[in-house]
């Protein structure tokens, strides 16, 4: 898909599962409500639990962060990119859809070079959760994903990456290692 369709098919509310470090990854716009509610709807996950952000570089990540100190932005890119999120202090205008109950938003420059790509030809960062019903085994093909959730979503073919867990989730203001 080129840059110009996958926008425009982010614009209208599309829904991809994309290969990641560890597993696929469902992903749709991140400013987009009602595509986040169908991809928590495929999940059947909580809203109130949030969602990770994957972006190629730090500065599509900005407009969902509230204002870093140059300590905080060197704590993040010292990991970046990798398969770390970080839960950052949210903006002021971060949408609630995106964080959940959480001030925070959970976010990560991804490591993994189909995803980054997908982030740059996107020209945005993505919702990343991953391919899977909430609290079960996540999909680690394209096959799986087609399987899971048939036409309602764009499957982009791909390899993950050779990462077994998901990504570590540590608190950007304690440093505290949240999931390993």
């Amino acid at each position: 898909m080129d840059a110009g369709r996958l926008r425009l098919f982010l614009k209208r509310g599309g829904i991809l599962a994309y290969p990641t470090e560890s597993c696929y990854g469902l992903g749709c716009d991140p400013r987009n409500r009602r595509a986040v509610q169908r991809v928590l709807a495929l999940k059947r996950r909580s809203a109130s639990k949030g969602l990770i952000l994957i972006a190629s570089r730090l500065r599509q990540l900005r407009p969902y962060l509230a204002t870093l100190t140059l300590t905080e932005t060197n704590r993040l890119r010292a990991l970046w990119p990798g398969p770390n999120t970080w839960l950052v202090p949210a903006a002021r205008d971060c949408p609630v859809w995106l964080r959940g109950r959480h001030d925070s938003i959970a976010v990560r420059v991804t490591a993994h070079k189909g995803a980054a790509r997908l982030c740059e030809l996107a020209g945005m960062a993505l919702v990343s959760t991953s391919a899977n019903l909430s609290g079960g085994k996540s999909a680690k093909t394209a096959a799986e994903c087609r399987r899971l959730f048939g036409h309602r979503v764009i499957v982009i073919p791909g390899r993950i990456g050779a990462r077994r867990r998901p990504s570590t989730i540590r608190d950007l203001a304690s440093g505290t290692v949240i999931r390993k």
